[in-house]
């Protein structure tokens, strides 16, 4: 049984997650930002091993308290972090309204940055422990459908390489989750393809991910094919980039 913590436990994702964690008895401390959405979340549970709190993490002068309760929460201390929150936002408006912009950076790099330090200090005083992060491959090269987003996750998958190999000589494991769109109410005015997954499916994925990265940790892409197809994206030339509109366009 591991004692885990879920930060943006009423996501459509980390519901899924949430689920295949509680069907396999670890003991669960969910954090979210609705209180009807995260008591819907602890109610297909069905464990007594779980304890709730309600969050706002954008208000990042509580971070430290949100861990420490956690810590608490799960009987003094933490096996595995997942930080599961994040906003894809208005792209338009974000290009005019800086508001917007900075709502974007706030709530998908500066609002996990502020867990991650305490985290981070609280698994190393421990010696062991994971964290978790879902980011996402539109952090890997800057498109004009969401490159504010983007650059926020982009920002922050750096910052776990670093924290990642921080860690590292002290045994704790950091884990990137790159996820590709995913098909949740955060992308509803959003076309899908075949390229989308579901929370379903996705799910089991990234358990496995977390699973298997428990001893070294890295940056996982999943689905699996987005790390052969971000390559492609990655290293094309930006001028013709820039001429091929279903990479460059809206």
């Amino acid at each position: 049984m591991r004692r885990i913590v879920v930060f943006g436990a009423t996501s459509a994702i980390a519901a899924a997650v949430i689920a295949r964690f509680a069907a396999r008895g670890d003991r669960l401390h969910l954090v979210g930002r609705d209180p009807a959405r995260l008591a819907a979340v602890a109610s297909t549970c069905n464990s007594n091993e779980l304890t709730t709190a309600v969050a706002d993490f954008t208000d990042t002068d509580h971070a430290a308290a949100l861990v420490e309760a956690a810590r608490t929460a799960l009987g003094g201390a933490i096996d595995l972090v997942l930080v599961a929150h994040g906003d894809l936002g208005d792209q338009a408006r974000s290009e005019h309204d800086y508001s917007e912009a900075e709502r974007l950076l706030r709530v998908n790099l500066l609002s996990v940055i502020a867990l991650l330090i305490p985290l981070a200090d609280l698994l190393a005083r421990q010696g062991s422990g994971q964290i978790a992060v879902m980011s996402s491959v539109a952090g890997d090269r800057g498109r004009p459908r969401n490159y504010t987003y983007g650059a926020a996750k982009g920002a922050l998958t750096i910052y776990l390489q670093g924290l990642r190999s921080r860690l590292y000589p002290l045994g704790i494991v950091v884990t990137t989750l790159k996820l590709g769109p995913v098909d949740t109410p955060m992308t509803t005015g959003h076309a899908k393809n075949s390229l989308f997954t579901t929370p379903t499916r996705l799910a089991p994925a990234i358990v496995r991910a977390i699973d298997r990265q428990t001893r070294r940790g890295r940056e996982v892409y999943l689905p699996w094919y987005w790390r052969p197809i971000l390559a492609i994206v990655r290293n094309t030339p930006e001028p013709l980039f820039q001429r091929l509109r279903f990479l460059s366009g809206r």
